[in-house]
């Protein structure tokens, strides 16, 4: 990164190109349609803010989704949403790009699940033409990552940035999310998961694991998406030396991880976004849905009958969603899966009541 980076933030062409990433799909939404009004005015108070550094970021709005769990999304307005795409696009995503390493597969432009998934197959198979299908599997995942991400520590990770006006604006965004105190230590923790930036912070912010992992315990076959992290060896205790240490790294980052995390057999099979991996002993790897996943999905295909039975979805809605989930389910091995259930998925109107004329 330059010592001028945050140039990038007062420059009109990227501020409207931020604008269109942001209104993607939301142009019927109110607060888009208002500041669209007068966009170019909104635009320039932006850069103009950003210039003369009066910059706040506005308050948090709070909402809630199911589905696959139950979450607590914190989002900004459309007018930092704006803000939050300009910066991630042209500074922090070139900046974090040089510094991450390669398996570190979240949010980031030509990986994500598809990708990290592949990784992990491609890992089993390179394990099984050295070591056939003995070994072990460490699967670990961090209890409650995002809100238990330091501010403090993660202001000290991102002191060495070159531009002070880059660092003071993101300095800006961290504390303008109150977070939760630890009762401890007494410091802030905690970032909101309706952030741009918080994606591309959470995934920096297990870069001293990667490292360590990688570089001092010299594991090769090694995938992380966000805090969910694979690793695979032929010895059961060098994975043990492993956890131990990533226990102290964790605990520095002031982190702990979940009961999820632990070492099994290659055999066993290992959960891993959405799927369950199987090495087989010809050194094929299965893709399996994992069972709380096939229930979603019946749950949700029961769901959109109901919904339109009663005329509340249309078949094209439906149409959409069914061969979006189908089309994931197609990276693993659910052919017969999906010929069983969508087999037995038929959709129905409810009948039309008769209204009496009154005669």
């Amino acid at each position: 990164m330059e010592n001028n980076a945050f140039d990038a933030m007062l420059d009109f062409q990227n501020m409207y190109r931020a604008y269109r990433r942001a209104a993607a799909g939301k142009r019927d939404k109110n607060e888009v349609i208002d500041f669209e009004l007068d966009l170019s005015r909104n635009l320039w108070e932006v850069i103009h803010q950003m210039e003369d550094k009066t910059y706040r970021v506005g308050g948090y709005h709070k909402f809630m989704i199911y589905d696959p769990k139950e979450r607590k999304i914190e989002a900004l307005s459309f007018r930092d949403r704006v803000v939050q795409h300009c910066l991630c696009d042209n500074i922090l995503k070139p900046y974090f790009e040089d510094r991450l390493i390669y398996d570190n597969a979240a949010c980031r432009e030509g990986k994500g699940t598809d990708f990290a998934r592949d990784r992990l197959t491609a890992f089993l198979r390179e394990h099984y033409r050295k070591h056939g299908a003995n070994g072990y599997i460490l699967k670990y995942d961090i209890q409650h990552y995002f809100d238990s991400i330091d501010h403090e520590i993660l202001k000290e990770m991102l002191k060495d940035i070159p531009d002070r006006n880059v660092l003071g604006l993101l300095y800006h965004i961290i504390r303008s999310y109150e977070g939760t105190t630890d009762s401890k230590m007494g410091r802030t923790k905690g970032l909101p998961l309706g952030n741009q930036t918080s994606q591309w912070f959470a995934l920096y912010y297990l870069d001293p694991m990667d490292r360590l992992i990688k570089e001092r315990m010299h594991i090769k076959h090694y995938v992380r998406y966000m805090d969910d992290g694979v690793l695979i060896h032929e010895s059961k205790d060098c994975l043990k030396e492993v956890l131990r240490q990533m226990k102290e790294k964790a605990k520095e980052l002031r982190l702990e991880f979940n009961q999820k995390t632990q070492i099994m057999p290659i055999s066993e099979g290992v959960d891993f976004l959405g799927f369950r991996f199987y090495l087989t002993d010809t050194g094929k790897v299965i893709r399996r849905l994992r069972t709380s996943n096939k229930r979603r999905w019946k749950r949700r295909l029961k769901k959109y009958k109901e919904e339109y039975r009663v005329g509340n979805r249309s078949l094209e809605e439906i149409g959409r969603s069914v061969a979006s989930y189908n089309g994931h389910l197609a990276h693993g091995h659910t052919w017969k899966l999906r010929k069983k259930v969508m087999g037995t998925f038929v959709l129905t109107h409810a009948p039309k009541e008769e209204v009496s004329d009154g005669l």
